[in-house]
């Protein structure tokens, strides 16, 4: 068993995506029903909230500077001058309740974001440096959690609803997905995989909705540790800190009832794991 500490009184409702981004040492992220973002500077302890007026999903680093997101209305870039939202398209327009959820930037620099929704059908995108959007991946019922391994050969997927994490091969040149497997079937008593990260040796870190818990597994899909939280509903991790050996651990208060909340008075908060592993560099966006 593995420890984390309590690192930040975030309280968020639906906090989720966190991202490392490595130069000023800042700590970003969401809070999905909250409709906003966090960034929180390690250095000086800092901490910036951007409300968007809409639910936000996910984002992740953009090379050209700013942020690449995947919100309700679609995705788009978020300028940190201005503060503004530029939209690159709506794949899913005209679907009842939809919205983004999870998404990274792969190696190679293209971004990935998948959907959730009421009809249980969404899907898994890919947006090119040329911003050109292709499906990935289809009959999804919610799509979350995304990594690579340290080699660029492997895509983890989570689709949460039926409690799997799918391996993909991963091609760097094209960034095309084949040979879809079952990675991780997660127990019903150990809640939903949800949002994860993949480590420098290739293990994979996969936050548990319901579980109280975050899983390190090894390549093969076997549990190597589990780090215990005092909260229900952890949603996702990453590495990151100046030797990015520290694991930030979002979660969620949503969906709890007021005794649970009491009994909880640290949903919502982030945690911290000083791991004995290294993770990846995040990734940028070349679009």
């Amino acid at each position: 068993m593995i420890q984390a500490e309590h690192f930040l009184p975030a309280q968020s409702q639906l906090g989720e995506g966190p991202l490392w981004h490595p130069e000023p040492l800042m700590l970003y992220w969401v809070d999905i029903e909250g409709e906003k973002f966090h960034r929180y500077s390690l250095e000086n302890g800092q901490w910036n909230t951007f409300e968007l007026g809409q639910e936000i999903g996910c984002l992740a680093l953009r090379k050209s500077g700013g942020l690449v997101l995947g919100i309700r209305d679609g995705l788009a870039f978020w300028d940190q001058d201005t503060a503004e939202i530029e939209m690159i398209a709506n794949p899913e327009d005209g679907r009842k309740n939809a919205r983004f959820n999870d998404g990274k930037v792969a190696p190679g620099g293209r971004f990935w974001a998948g959907t959730l929704g009421e009809d249980r059908q969404s899907a898994l995108y890919r947006v090119d440096p040329d911003l050109k959007v292709h499906v990935m991946e289809t009959g999804i019922q919610i799509s979350n959690g995304i990594g690579w391994s340290p080699d660029h050969k492997v895509m983890y997927y989570t689709d949460s609803s039926p409690r799997m994490i799918y391996a993909y091969d991963y091609d760097l040149e094209s960034g095309s997905i084949s040979n879809r497997r079952e990675f991780v079937k997660v127990p019903d008593e150990d809640g939903y995989p949800d949002g994860l990260t993949v480590d420098s040796e290739g293990y994979i870190w996969s936050a548990h909705w319901d579980g109280w818990r975050v899983t390190r597994y090894d390549p093969e899909g076997r549990i190597e540790s589990v780090v215990y939280l005092p909260v229900q509903r952890p949603t996702s991790c990453t590495f990151g800190g100046p030797e990015l050996n520290q694991l930030f651990i979002t979660s969620a208060w949503t969906g709890l009832s007021e005794a649970e909340r009491q009994e909880q008075p640290l949903a919502g908060d982030l945690f911290l794991v000083h791991a004995d592993v290294k993770g990846q560099k995040e990734n940028e966006f070349l679009g």
